[in-house]
């Protein structure tokens, strides 16, 4: 008896990649630990400059953004992405445990996606994230 055999490969999953920014190494590896058990490739940077590397580097699909942080704050992290026509369709979500109308106008005008509260849930991340990646 012979067996047929499929010459019909199967694809790979499609790579979800997800960069996350913070200073604060409790929201980088919660959001890391939810997001990869959701099927997610995480990579995390605890700066902007950090986070313009691993944009170059490792090419995600979205960008989960803190505002205070040293050196370069999230609103310039934003701006220096959506005004760089090589990354400027990455979707940036700013997370902020400030979340007066004002700092929501500001991530809006420094190019932000969306606006997300600190701290989150679960479901808030991962329902964001798949919004945006497909």
């Amino acid at each position: 008896m012979s067996k047929k055999v499929s010459t019909e490969e199967k694809k790979p999953a499609k790579e979800k990649r997800v960069l996350v920014v913070d200073d604060s190494e409790t929201i980088r590896r919660t959001a890391e630990a939810l997001l990869k058990k959701e099927g997610y490739q995480v990579v995390a940077a605890e700066d902007g400059l950090r986070a313009f590397a691993a944009i170059v580097d490792f090419k995600p699909q979205i960008i989960f953004l803190d505002i205070m942080m040293p050196r370069l704050d999230g609103y310039q992290v934003c701006s220096v992405i959506k005004n760089n026509p090589e990354y400027n369709h990455i979707p940036v979500i700013m997370l902020s445990s400030k979340d007066s109308v004002f700092d929501k106008a500001k991530g809006r005008v420094s190019g932000a996606d969306f606006f997300m509260s600190k701290p989150f849930s679960k479901e808030e991340l991962v329902n964001i994230a798949g919004q945006y990646v497909q």
